[in-house]
């Protein structure tokens, strides 16, 4: 469950153009996270090519390529971030510092290719002091890590969904009962994620000293820390849109 956390705090492209907002997509590692997303959308296309017709799986690659398209997200995501964060200059502080860039770089590194090849098995277990384990704990209790790294899960997982409808009509893929399903599906996911939330922390953030890490949980803690990734977790749900069909996602 690392590589949903690595995800977590940034997902999406750059755009264009270079306001406050932008600078923190920048600085959060948005664009880097962004591209490891789609390395694993990749993935999760291929694991039905050997078990789909070839027109089957030539439909759920295009719907899923369209769901995802970079320019698409970026809209959705950033229209949402605009919405919920009011003031963005307290994270775009914290993650414009050689610590705020320190946890990014752990973060992104965490989800890349060679890390997920490297702990396809499980991370090793950490032994670390009682007091860098409490740090680690309220860490968690701050970032919204389960629910981020759920909707992620979810995304990657559902694929198949709006091909399925199309080819089989009837299917309630987007109505009221299947994001019901969606709703168990994602609480589910949670609680999996939260039964290692701490060790995979401990893993993520292993090359920041005590001393940094509990800066980083005193501006995870603070009001403006709170505010972004409130923020950040709104707009990765924009930007992957589960449970919503094709038909529904805004243009772009």
């Amino acid at each position: 469950m690392h590589f949903f956390l690595g995800l977590c705090l940034a997902l999406l492209s750059l755009p264009a153009f270079a306001d406050d907002h932008a600078r923190l997509y920048q600085a959060g590692g948005w664009p880097q996270q962004r591209a490891h997303f789609h390395d694993a959308l990749s993935v999760a296309q291929q694991r039905y090519r050997s078990s789909l017709p070839p027109a089957v799986f030539a439909a759920l690659v295009e719907n899923s390529n369209r769901r995802f398209q970079p320019a698409a997200m970026d809209n959705r995501a950033l229209a949402t971030l605009r919405q919920q964060l009011a003031d963005p200059q307290p994270a775009l502080r914290f993650f414009t510092s050689p610590l705020g860039r320190k946890i990014v770089a752990a973060e992104v590194e965490a989800s890349s290719k060679a890390a997920l090849q490297r702990y396809a098995k499980g991370m090793p277990l950490p032994t670390v002091t009682d007091s860098r384990r409490a740090l680690i704990q309220r860490l968690a209790q701050a970032l919204p890590a389960s629910e981020a790294g759920a909707e992620v899960s979810l995304a990657l997982a559902g694929v198949a969904a709006d091909s399925l409808s199309q080819m089989i009509p009837g299917l309630p893929f987007g109505n009221a009962q299947t994001r019901g399903l969606l709703n168990t599906q994602r609480q589910r996911l949670m609680r999996q994620i939260e039964t290692n939330l701490d060790n995979t922390l401990l893993h993520v953030y292993r090359d920041l000293s005590e001393q940094e890490l509990s800066a980083f949980v005193a501006f995870a803690d603070s009001p403006g820390g709170q505010a972004y990734y409130q923020a950040a977790l709104a707009a990765l749900r924009a930007a992957l849109a589960v449970g919503q069909g094709t038909e529904e996602l805004q243009p772009l």
